[in-house]
């Protein structure tokens, strides 16, 4: 595969800065839990369901039962020491026979909770340990069946593999859709969220048919897409992996529902949703480390966002930024269990393509990401920020796109439409689109075994500048006491300013005392091993 020699000193400063740079983010989360942290929490204890909520006798919001009890928990002894000791220690004690019934006494207004101590509150601590393994073990097991899926059908031939969205914003639209996107050769694909779906504090249930550009994100629909994908990888001999989002308020919950139902990669950037959907950045990071852990357990690939930042800012200015968030998405995923394998580290096709020797500075780019994370699936995203409405230009920018891909060894290839950022691609779009990746991966696919840029051309001069400029970045992110948080609330990334106190979600983060116990975490933090048998009893 081509490469570059970039200075192996470099590189490792750029780690070793990135890594002192992020360490204020990782203390940050470790000292904190959210309100979704802790509905995830329940979620993997089985609880699901919502309570309806009636006034005048006509139902209104149905809101989900995780929801409420996390809120009584917090109203009557607050979260410092988690959901789990208040709720077990109540079902411990005999208020109720299971978790489901205990939900409808919150319903009611009649459930009461305190925290334990002492032996009752080791008690806690054990029920709800055996309350949430089953939960592990079903990641588990579904981490294994994909294993198996993949050793029957096989894999895609070849990377880079081919990644289409569908969004049509009902699910039952959405499964044919999907499905002939696949028989096109799409080897992803992505059931994009309804929009404003990651400022909802809550997880909508059920099969949904009323999304907005997008398709609610939810468990059964989960279910559903990942059913009818199953059915398509057995037809075509080679299994179709399918992604979704989280990201937003409800990040935790929306990763253990992917584990629980056998997603394969999910969009799980850790600036992304501060940056563009102005969510606190406390929150965020908070949310971000424990959805890894759960997607490091599941054998989920995450694709980062680096590639936003770029419609934003100027893709040859601020290239050193896509780097900069490339190395912190790198350490904080390690630090949260997610081997390189699973690092589908962002960026994108956005240089203007009327600048002199745009292409060559787009070589040069793809070909730095793909020499510092040289084990990563690299997710390449096509153009938008440059498409103009001309079907034909936009026709022939994608082609170079993918042609870059090729040239530089991308892992997964998003597939660009000719109508991307005009209007909503039709399917005759899609179609077409796919007709030139295909073409670009049959005839050069390859290409990339004779494609060696002269040590000293501007290939290689322009991706030493980007890492230098890079390492320079984060030497004063690492500097500075706040580190990581200070350099968004500077507009550093995107140049988007976003201070640490400000965005939505703030008022969910909460300080750990010195009891607080997660059992998801304790169990999650053991790696990729599996839960013990007799802990998984149940699953």
């Amino acid at each position: 595969m081509s490469t570059l020699n970039l200075d192996p000193t470099l590189m490792v400063r750029a780690r070793e800065l990135a890594a002192r740079a992020a360490q204020p983010v990782i203390d940050l989360a470790q000292r904190h839990t959210t309100v979704s942290v802790e509905r995830a929490v329940l979620r993997l204890a089985g609880l699901s369901g919502t309570d309806p909520v009636t006034g005048d006798g006509v139902e209104q919001d149905k809101v989900p039962w995780v929801n409420r009890v996390v809120d009584a928990v917090r109203d009557q002894v607050g979260l410092e020491s988690g959901v789990a000791l208040p709720v077990w220690h109540a079902l411990a004690s005999g208020a109720a026979p299971d978790l489901h019934t205990l939900a409808e006494q919150v319903g009611a207004g009649t459930a009461r909770f305190t925290i334990p101590e002492g032996p009752a509150a080791e008690r806690a601590r054990e029920a709800a340990r055996a309350a949430v393994a089953p939960g592990i073990a079903r990641i588990d097991a579904n981490r294994r069946r994909r294993e198996e899926l993949v050793a029957t059908h096989g894999d895609p031939p070849r990377r880079p593999w081919i990644y289409l969205i569908v969004a049509t914003g009902d699910i039952y639209e959405d499964i044919p859709q999907a499905q002939a996107a696949a028989r096109a050769g799409a080897d992803v694909i992505a059931v994009i969220r309804s929009t404003g779906q990651s400022l909802l504090d809550y997880v909508p249930e059920g099969a949904t048919r009323t999304g907005y550009a997008g398709t609610y994100a939810t468990q059964e629909n989960f279910r559903l897409m990942r059913a009818a994908l199953d059915d398509v990888s057995a037809e075509l001999g080679r299994y179709v992996r399918l992604t979704n989002y989280a990201s937003g308020l409800c990040m935790p919950e929306i990763a253990v529902l992917a584990g629980l139902e056998r997603l394969d990669m999910m969009l799980n950037d850790a600036m992304y949703g501060i940056l563009f959907r102005d969510i606190n950045p406390r929150r965020t990071f908070v949310d971000q480390r424990f959805s890894r852990m759960v997607h490091a357990r599941a054998g989920i690939i995450i694709n980062t966002g680096e590639d936003n930042y770029l419609t934003t800012a100027d893709a040859v200015d601020e290239a050193h930024t896509v780097t900069v968030s490339q190395l912190l998405n790198e350490t904080l995923a390690h630090e949260a269990g997610l081997e390189d394998w699973q690092l589908g580290l962002g960026h994108a096709f956005e240089i203007d393509p009327d600048r002199a020797e745009s292409f060559r500075l787009e070589l040069a780019h793809a070909l730095l990401a793909r020499a510092l994370f040289p084990d990563a699936p690299l997710k390449w995203m096509p153009p938008t920020k440059h498409m103009t409405g001309d079907v034909f230009r936009g026709y022939l920018l994608d082609g170079f796109f993918n042609l870059a891909g090729a040239l530089t060894g991308q892992g997964i290839l998003l597939v660009g439409m000719m109508t991307e950022a005009v209007v909503t691609p039709w399917l005759s779009d899609r179609d077409l689109a796919l007709r030139n990746v295909r073409y670009v991966l049959n005839s050069a696919g390859n290409l990339a075994e004779d494609f060696a840029p002269p040590p000293g051309g501007f290939i290689d001069r322009r991706a030493h500048t980007v890492l230098t400029e890079a390492v320079d970045l984060l030497g004063r992110i690492a500097d500075h006491p706040e580190g990581l948080i200070q350099a968004i609330a500077d507009g550093t990334f995107g140049i988007t300013k976003r201070p640490p106190d400000g965005g939505k979600g703030l008022a969910g983060v909460v300080e750990l005392g010195p009891d607080a116990y997660n059992p998801a975490v304790e169990l999650l933090a053991g790696g990729s091993g599996r839960v013990r048998e007799e802990e998984a009893v149940g699953a």
